[in-house]
């Protein structure tokens, strides 16, 4: 992202705050994850899509109308002897020059320099309650201003989760933001067909996750947008499988949920196909009737429609699907209304994506499900998890079927992200037998 697109988001933040409000926003801390060694560390979203800036422990501040201007950086020191091991910092001049940041200062500043940013704004915007340390800390800042009430400072009266307002601006995608993620969308998809070729009956399902992690590093992608899951057989069921520790066996079914992360965003792509590269009949039958539902999905993802109905129409076609399988029995709004399909498919048909896998902005207004708009990118993931119950014929048993794809809503419909991972059953078989 361009210098110019970070100040394009703080000022549409600036406006949405209000004159008389100040948005205080934490950058996530290093995490240790045993004794000395750190998980990699990653930026928090909200504070990337703001600042851009990549270090821990800073803090931005948003002061609309500031007369020294408007984006304040806190963050670290220039210290060379830690930059030895752990690489370069920004300080306060990078801050500046790099980040485009009006006015920056150093961490160890904020106790003298908060209260002064905060005097005067009757509305203060944080992350409120994500963590109570730093609910004490807004607290201490806020109580210092207080104490000079009698000589007319004000201090803040309402407090309002940040959160509530930046969330909505991240829901729809700016141009740069799209070319990212389609970006990240077509390695994620390659990174599909090549597990389809990779594929074999003997090879273990950490063998096509790390393939795929591999294929998506080649291509620029380093991180994954979440852990891979590879489930072989009946883990597919498993909805969150990670073990991802199991031998692919010939004739079964492989699930694959794998999604790369590229410059701060994601993509959340998933296929299932036969291990030994040709679909049983029952598993061709289950994986049509899910492909179909995906496909009515997506022909409801279209500007002006609600975010509910491509839910909807996968689930009507899913449940009368499972009607003419023998499975489910009754009529069809009935089995819909009592969530009969509960057994088979317990999840929502997608989520709003974009530098979190699972992205911010809220699904309802108003008590109602919200109208889907251009720039807002989501999946379409139906799928169906057989037990092994009675009421499931014999040959569908322990079957696990996901068809996940990433979609973004354009002026005139959609477009498919992920397009280019195969998922017809006849074009998987072909690729699988190259």
């Amino acid at each position: 992202m361009t210098a110019a697109e970070y100040d394009r988001r703080r000022r549409a933040l600036a406006r949405a705050i209000g004159p008389d409000g100040l948005a205080i926003l934490p950058a996530a801390r290093e995490t240790i994850r045993n004794r000395d060694v750190h998980f990699p560390f990653r930026q928090s979203s909200d504070f990337t899509y703001l600042t851009g800036f990549p270090e821990p422990n800073a803090l931005a501040v948003i002061a609309p109308g500031r007369k020294g201007g408007p984006f304040v950086l806190f963050c670290r020191p220039k210290d060379p002897e830690r930059e030895q091991w752990d690489g370069p910092r920004a300080g306060v001049e990078g801050a500046i020059s790099t980040y485009k940041a009006d006015q920056a200062f150093l961490v160890s500043d904020l106790e003298t320099q908060m209260p002064g940013l905060i005097e005067g704004r009757n509305r203060l915007f944080y992350p409120v309650g994500a963590s109570t340390a730093f609910d004490a800390q807004v607290m201490g800042w806020v109580n210092q201003v207080r104490t000079k009430a009698r000589g007319g400072v004000a201090a803040p009266d309402t407090f309002v989760t940040l959160e509530s307002v930046l969330h909505e601006h991240r829901l729809v995608k700016s141009p740069s933001e799209i070319k990212v993620m389609r970006r990240a969308a077509r390695i994620s998809a390659d990174g599909h067909r090549q597990l389809m070729r990779f594929c074999r009956p003997g090879r273990r399902e950490s063998e096509l996750e790390s393939e795929f992690q591999h294929y998506c590093a080649m291509q620029g992608a380093r991180y994954q947008a979440y852990p891979p899951i590879v489930g072989g057989g009946v883990n597919a069921c498993v909805l969150h499988y990670v073990e991802n520790g199991a031998t692919l066996r010939d004739g079964d079914l492989v699930l694959v949920d794998a999604g790369c992360e590229l410059d701060g965003y994601a993509s959340d792509i998933t296929r299932t196909f036969p291990v030994s590269g040709r679909f049983s009949a029952p598993q061709r039958e289950l994986y049509q009737l899910v492909l179909e539902a995906q496909q009515a999905a997506i022909a409801k993802a279209m500007p002006g429609n609600r975010w509910n109905e491509p839910h909807e129409a996968a689930l009507t076609v899913l449940t009368k699907g499972l009607k003419g399988l023998g499975i489910l029995s009754g009529k069809l709004g009935k089995l819909i209304k009592e969530e009969a399909y509960k057994p088979y498919y317990m999840h929502r048909t997608g989520h709003w994506l974009g530098m979190d896998v699972h992205d911010v902005g809220r699904y309802k207004q108003a008590g109602e499900w919200r109208t889907l708009e251009p720039g807002m990118i989501f999946t379409v993931e139906p799928g169906l998890y057989m037990p092994a119950i009675e009421a499931v014929p014999e040959p569908y048993r322990g079957i696990g079927i996901r068809i996940e794809d990433d979609v973004l809503i354009t002026k005139d419909g959609s477009e498919i992200l992920s397009a280019a991972a195969p998922k017809e059953p006849d074009g998987i078989e072909h690729l699988m037998a190259r």
